[in-house]
């Protein structure tokens, strides 16, 4: 138990210190870290609840059930808060889009196609240096009552602890520490039975019986069963008060599996609820007719010590705050690694040629053959689907929405973390603006090598103070995340890639853009200078180097502002990301199905650069002065460029760039 709770991935050893620089809090933040979810409050008694977690290990060892797993349990974190999952995203990170990279979308899609929860977003990324240790983030949004909030831990000694879901067998031991906790190698193939085996139809059954319980009030408190099994989650739950639990009560599939192997297995689908004594028959009744196996396998104590017996006998006695709260936190080790002088791209091709060449890259070329993949449709609330910035699901039955994003800095954060980590945060951020979204939380993911080396450990503490910063100047609260650390293999670490997920607030969902149309106006709308540094331009032509520009975060901040007031009015807008400006106006063209004649500078920094905030927007000629007028109340440059209509962009033919983007 010790060396699971205690391991990087439960114990956070080597992150919780400076997870304390993040701020968690806000008028609207209703649980913020610390519980298997954060929680928001929308208005009109509504709540939503989010997270993003990883499961890297597992998928690099087996990509299928990795990151079905992964969906598996975020989808559980969500319950356990008394929410029912609305959405997935997935962040994915891998070298090529090869057959590993092919089999985890598989797992993403089977688990959430099965359970019919609506996949609506994400971001896949190409990059050598996730070729032994890929990513695979998994994101949920779920939507709850604001009176029906769960909490995990104990609240009151005598209640009985009941155990629902799937049996118990020897799948996944030691997941936490043997695999998770580790730097991949040469035998990692080894750790293929530390990966999970995921049951989407038995997690379908267990989201259903679950929010029954908790809207019907039969439930305290509610905890899902995931890393290091009954073990945490147990421990979880009775830091403030103490549990007993009896092992031998456990519904087992596997015969003569000993009382640490029940205590520390990570058989899938399983939660943990506390139940008032008189209330545990029409817990059960829920449950037989769900169909689930269950059991009371202990009750809350007074005595703060998670107490272990097996047929009457105690067999373990651990304090249960040592477990968690007293777990030992490491001031990591910090060294500043070194600048890598910029090196000029020498040889480019001219901006069209770069265009097309770029649209059509691996790194840039249209995700549809993976969210094809996913339903993206299910549960009747997406209004707008992935592709282009946020996906938007409606709050029925009002006409209010949620806009949700995921995104990620690897190349950029390889170069300057602190850069890497706040543009994660503002990427996010400009996403659910450009749908009319105000961002009201966010939830971080923070994939690392090994914290016990100090170049590492630096670069986790520059991306944290990044995000951190980014956090402040959009005055939004990141209310709940994930760290995963040892993502090397053979000594050799992927990019420090912090990932963040935005939750946006939309009015009314019928005012999202939809797309320029032939006659309007194109307007760009600028914050921090841009550069080449770390830039696809720069990775495709040259070689990655470089200090990128530096963010002006109050300038970033009041573009975020003017996005999501803008947005109403517009046609469309879209934020310039990966490939620069250029990029962002044929993604645009592409997905309004019109051309555009444009006035922009043939400037490789103009049309390509990145870092700095960049966004356009169209409007009706008439809503020109109405969008200038927020434009100038916010505080942000703008410029008109040009003008939608025509079926070609910057001297490139639309049909030829949709043949480069859809290129398989």
């Amino acid at each position: 138990m010790f060396s699971l709770l205690w391991s990087e991935h439960c114990g956070y050893k080597h992150s919780a210190l400076l997870l304390k620089r993040l701020p968690s809090t806000g008028p609207r933040v209703l649980q913020g870290p610390g519980e298997n979810a954060g929680v928001l409050d929308l208005g009109e008694g509504l709540a939503v609840s989010f997270k993003v977690e990883s499961h890297n290990h597992p998928s690099a060892v087996e990509p299928f059930q990795g990151a079905a797993t992964g969906v598996g349990g975020i989808l559980r974190d969500i319950v356990a808060m008394g929410a029912r999952p609305v959405a997935l995203l997935d962040g994915l990170r891998f070298a090529e889009p090869d057959h590993a990279f092919s089999r985890a979308v598989g797992g993403i899609g089977h688990y959430g196609n099965s359970v019919g929860v609506a996949t609506v977003g994400g971001e896949s990324v190409f990059d050598e240096s996730y070729r032994d240790n890929c990513l695979v983030n998994a994101m949920c949004v779920g939507l709850l009552p604001v009176e029906r909030l769960m909490r995990a831990k104990a609240t009151v000694a005598g209640h009985v602890v009941v155990l629902y879901g799937a049996t118990t067998g020897r799948d996944g031991i030691g997941g936490a520490s043997v695999l998770a906790s580790q730097e991949l190698g040469d035998a990692s193939a080894d750790k293929r039975p530390s990966v999970q085996i995921g049951d989407p139809f038995m997690g379908k059954k267990l989201i259903e019986s679950s929010v029954e319980l908790v809207s019907s009030g039969l439930v305290e408190s509610l905890q899902d069963c995931g890393a290091a099994g009954i073990a945490s989650s147990l421990s979880e739950m009775a830091a403030d008060f103490g549990i007993d639990v009896h092992l031998d009560r456990v519904p087992l599939r596997e015969e003569g599996m000993e009382p640490w192997e029940i205590m520390i297995s990570e058989s899938q689908e399983r939660m943990i609820a506390i139940v008032r004594r008189g209330m545990l028959d029409a817990v059960e009744a829920v449950l037989d007719r769900w169909e689930l196996e269950h059991a009371a396998i202990g009750e809350v104590t007074d005595t703060g010590e998670l107490r272990v017996l097996w047929d009457g006998d105690v067999v373990g006695e651990i304090p249960a705050r040592l477990l968690t709260e007293e777990c030992p936190r490491y001031e990591v080790a910090q060294e500043r690694r070194a600048p890598v002088p910029e090196r000029e791209v020498e040889v480019a091709p001219s901006a069209s040629e770069a265009l097309l060449d770029l649209l059509g890259s691996p790194a840039l070329r249209s995700r549809e053959f993976v969210y094809r993949r996913y339903d993206q449709l299910v549960g009747s609330r997406t209004v707008r689907r992935p592709g282009l910035d946020a996906a938007v699901l409606r709050l029925r039955p009002s006409l209010r929405g949620l806009a949700v994003s995921l995104d990620g800095q690897g190349r950029i954060a390889s170069l300057d973390p602190f850069t890497g980590g706040a543009l994660a945060v503002l990427e996010a951020a400009r996403n659910v603006a450009c749908v009319g979204g105000e961002p009201i939380g966010f939830t971080d993911c923070l994939n690392f090598g090994n914290p016990e080396k100090p170049e590492i450990g630096w670069e986790l503490a520059e991306a944290i103070d990044g995000i951190a910063a980014a956090c402040h100047a959009l005055d939004v609260p990141i209310v709940s995340g994930n760290v995963s650390l040892y993502n090397e293999t053979n000594g050799r670490a992927i990019h420090p890639s912090p990932v963040v997920g935005a939750v946006g607030l939309i009015e009314d969902v019928r005012r999202v853009p939809k797309g320029w149309r032939e006659g309007d106006v194109i307007l760009a709308a600028f914050a921090s200078p841009l550069s080449l540094a770390g830039s696809e331009y720069q990775a495709r032509y040259g070689e990655v180097s470089g200090t990128p520009a530096p963010l002006d975060l109050a300038a970033e901040s009041r573009l975020v502002s003017f996005l999501w007031h803008a947005a109403p009015q517009a046609t469309l807008a879209h934020d310039g990301a990966e490939g620069g400006l250029a990029i962002c106006l044929a993604e645009a063209a592409l997905y309004s199905g019109c051309g555009a004649s444009l006035d922009v500078r043939d400037d490789p920094v103009e049309l390509f650069g990145e870092v700095g905030g960049r966004a356009i927007v169209s409007c009706a000629p008439a809503d020109t002065e109405l969008v200038e007028a927020v434009a100038a109340e916010s505080g942000v440059p703008l410029r008109r460029i040009g003008e939608a209509g025509g079926d070609s962009l910057l001297g490139v033919a639309l049909a030829d760039l949709r043949a480069a983007l859809e290129a398989s």
